[in-house]
């Protein structure tokens, strides 16, 4: 097959722990002839490991004519500078979350990237984790019945003291979290309506000067409200999913989840009841649920990653469209600057 040689900037937890490796597991695909990093341990690393080429500084990385894709892994404050840069140079990009850390530069990414003809990409991808795709799957069959409200939780109790807890590099929970949680957040919203949006952000355990604790709600006249948390300052966490639907609900985990549900037509014909119950009780019937379903993340599942990059060699090489349009990453985005507008640390 015709491989796509890629370059990745940045070799830190993301583009080396999740990119490098997951391309490098994608040989018939994929291969990396060239990174850049400015640690000279980690691009000798790198170049024994891939055989590829190595810069340190991100412009002569850019000079190489054999990288087709570029992968964005740097210090969240540079990728839309450095995806920019990729764009003009003629290069594809695959860029990292956030996309950017205003709205104003996500806007000339796009525009950038349409003026190049070049295809840009936002690494969302949580879009393939096999628990939302699952949640998602058991919404849309209607199964539950209208859901009203939809929790998502990332719970964890720690400090932090790294680059991502800085304002100056965009760090904190909302651009390093938030990002996977709202995105899924706004595929189970739907695209009808633009959602109203409470947020709450606190600075609890960091070292830096960044939220830690995060609250957002989504709230729209035709869709469900849904419930968002990312802290580090829960030391009782709650599970990841909790759905709640008119005929039934999810609860769960990344990698567990359960549902129950019933069919509103096996219950008794009711009608409104004016005089008091005989024994003084409140309403209680019998609902016939069906069995608790459970599904569980396989030892495969656990690779979703790679279904990003499959989707990625279509589109460039098969003309087939694009799974994460930019577009769509504008909307999360769009989130996160209302949400420092609302109550910014």
């Amino acid at each position: 097959m015709d491989k796509i040689k890629v370059g990745v900037a940045g070799l830190g937890r993301s583009g080396w722990n999740i990119h490098c490796k997951t391309i490098s597991q994608l040989p018939e695909l994929y291969q990396i002839v060239s990174v850049c990093d400015k640690d000279e341990k980690r691009i000798k690393e790198a170049e024994e490991t891939f055989s590829c080429k190595v810069y340190t500084d991100y412009d002569e990385f850019l000079k190489d004519e054999d990288i087709e894709l570029v992968v964005i892994s740097t210090f969240s404050f540079l990728h839309a500078e450095h995806t920019i840069k990729a764009l003009k140079s003629g290069k594809n990009v695959v860029c990292e979350k956030p996309m950017a850390t205003n709205l104003k530069d996500a806007d000339q990414m796009i525009k950038v990237a349409k003026e190049e003809n070049k295809i840009l990409t936002i690494f969302q991808n949580r879009r393939y984790s096999p628990d939302f795709l699952k949640v998602k799957e058991i919404i849309e069959s209607g199964i539950i019945g209208k859901v009203v409200l939809i929790k998502m939780y990332q719970h964890g109790f720690g400090r932090r003291w790294d680059w991502q807890t800085l304002k100056k590099y965009g760090g904190g929970l909302l651009n390093n979290w938030g990002p996977h949680l709202i995105d899924q957040a706004l595929q189970l919203f739907g695209d009808k309506e633009e959602p109203e949006i409470f947020c709450q952000m606190e600075k609890t355990l960091t070292l830096g000067d960044t939220e830690d604790h995060v609250k957002i709600i989504l709230k729209g006249k035709n869709s469900p409200t849904i419930d968002i948390e990312i802290t580090l300052c829960c030391c009782y966490p709650q599970e990841n999913w909790l759905v709640m639907g008119t005929n039934g609900g999810i609860k769960g985990t990344s990698n567990r989840l359960i549902w129950k549900f019933f069919n509103p037509s096996d219950l008794p014909p009711r009608k409104i009841e004016e005089q008091p119950t005989p024994d003084r009780s409140y309403n209680r019937e019998d609902i016939p649920w069906k069995e608790e379903q459970i599904w569980e993340l396989s030892e495969t599942d656990k690779e979703y990653e790679k279904n990003f990059y499959k989707d990625l060699y279509d589109t460039i090489k098969n003309n087939k469209p694009l799974k994460i349009t930019p577009e769509s990453v504008r909307r999360v985005m769009w989130v996160i600057e209302k949400c420092y507008q609302i109550d910014g640390i």
